[in-house]
């Protein structure tokens, strides 16, 4: 009788935890928004109506300024003439719309350690937002996160691939 009462506990054991071990998709946070420039082929069907563009709109966004991103050089977090150039455009447009709230993500290159580029990342990340914020974008409206190497916008282990890895990317929401 005690082997019989040891074999139901384990079996119902068992069966209560194997709920446990997957994950349905619809328990798992969203991805987080695409920075993807329409160039690079986002959709822009969100924030238009017909072929007029929302203003205010991620789409307007991506259509009013030069780039949604700026590049940076190996371990730097510097920002160059030409990305304050772009940022100048992105203050300019997030001036214009002050009830747009963005997020600035901080990527690297493959190479460095996990928690090297996540830093490194940072540094981009808050590199862009002040350079916001020195040209009247509140800080309050201005997310940062880092996503280090983990979202490399292109595959390859070249120098090309890697400066395109090294960015800030200034999102709008859909």
């Amino acid at each position: 009788m005690k082997k019989k009462m040891t074999g139901v506990a384990l079996a119902a054991i068992v069966v209560l935890t194997a709920g446990c071990a997957h994950r349905r998709a619809e328990d798992l946070p969203p991805p987080p928004p695409s920075s993807m420039t329409p160039d690079q082929g986002a959709d822009l069907g969100e924030g238009s109506v017909g072929n007029a563009v929302v203003p205010g709109s991620r789409a307007d966004f991506l259509q009013s300024v030069s780039s949604d991103r700026v590049f940076f050089d190996t371990d730097s977090y510097t920002l160059d003439a030409r990305a304050r150039a772009v940022l100048d455009a992105q203050a300019q447009w997030l001036n214009a719309h002050p009830n747009v709230r963005v997020t600035i993500e901080g990527h690297c290159d493959e190479r460095g350690t996990r928690e090297y580029n996540l830093a490194l990342g940072d540094r981009r990340a808050n590199a862009v937002r002040d350079y916001l914020q020195s040209r009247g974008v509140s800080p309050a409206r201005m997310q940062t996160i880092s996503w280090g190497k983990e979202r490399p916008a292109v595959d390859g282990h070249d120098e090309n691939a890697w400066a395109q890895n090294r960015r800030a990317v200034t999102v709008v929401p859909e």
